[in-house]
């Protein structure tokens, strides 16, 4: 039975986790090795947890274990503030997508370092038309905020600054291409 706990101080005592990630783990494993991506490291965004509440996990395959946990933002499917995720791959639908994303290269964009994703899957294949990158802003805070929720996202999977400071070593120094899996 796989080890689905966390492992460094950022990530110890969080109580974000589901009985499902260690299979998300299980396929992620499998994507990974078969397609040319990193097969020690994997972000998984779970969706189904509350937006206050840690739910991007890096993930150590090999240890079946989370490195670090962070906030991250879903979309506001264009309204004021959606409490709940509301999930499109429709351009200027301001909403999120599921599936798997290939972490691309860093550029300088509207709120400073990001990245590029590329999506995988049919459900966000149109993430690099729609401009749907991993990015900061200082909205997101730096601990969990449950019961209260964080901001939204124009789609975009959105940390906080600090967070993406700890992901950039991991994505930059990566020999291969990392998986971001987004699911609900």
């Amino acid at each position: 039975m796989p080890r689905w706990q966390a492992t460094s101080p950022l990530a110890a005592g969080t109580t974000t986790r589901r009985e499902d990630c260690p299979q998300k783990v299980k396929e992620a494993k499998a994507f990974v090795a078969s397609h040319g991506y990193n097969t020690r490291i994997a972000f998984l965004a779970d969706m189904q947890l509350a937006s206050g509440k840690n739910r991007l996990f890096v993930c150590d395959l090999d240890g079946d274990s989370i490195l670090q946990a962070g906030l991250v933002a879903h979309g506001s499917g264009n309204k004021t503030f959606s409490l709940n995720p509301v999930f499109s791959n429709t351009d200027g639908s301001g909403c999120s997508s599921l599936g798997r994303y290939r972490i691309g290269q860093p550029y300088a964009g509207r709120f400073g370092l990001a990245y590029t994703l590329y999506g995988l899957d049919k459900t966000n294949d149109q993430a690099l038309r729609r401009h749907v990158v991993l990015h900061a802003y200082d909205c997101v805070p730096e601990a969990e905020t449950d019961p209260y929720p964080i901001c939204n996202s124009l789609g975009c999977a959105m940390v906080s600054p600090g967070f993406l400071q700890k992901l950039r070593p991991v994505i930059d120094g990566s020999p291969r291409p990392l998986l971001l899996w987004i699911f609900d």
